[in-house]
């Protein structure tokens, strides 16, 4: 499969998803209604604010060094410290559940 011109604007391509099982990003259409458990919209609604805050102090960080007058280095400090802090914890949870999954695995 390969994009067309169309498809292509300077470093951006559209994607489309072929799988149900792939994530869906904000714009893609859900491919089937399937509802979703309380537990797993919590879980993609803490992830899309972790990657929220990443993107943040990465927009923030650029515009320090594009613009360092009109950034408070304040703010870049906090956005980075917050987008650390809220990807060390996803790690530390997605490491306990890998845990907990591999000592179910071991009980049986």
């Amino acid at each position: 499969m390969y994009l067309s011109a169309n498809q292509v604007s300077g470093h951006e391509f559209a994607l489309s998803r072929t799988d149900a099982r792939h994530y869906a990003g904000r714009l893609d259409p859900p491919l089937r209604d399937s509802p979703q458990s309380p537990f797993a919209s919590l879980l993609l609604d803490s992830l899309n604010t972790v990657n929220a805050q990443q993107q943040t102090a990465d927009i923030l960080a650029v515009q320090a060094v594009v613009d360092p007058d009109g950034v408070n280095t304040h703010d870049v400090t906090i956005a980075a410290a917050k987008a650390n802090m809220s990807l060390s914890i996803t790690k530390s949870v997605v490491d306990r559940v890998i845990q907990a999954y591999r000592e179910i695995q071991n009980v049986r």
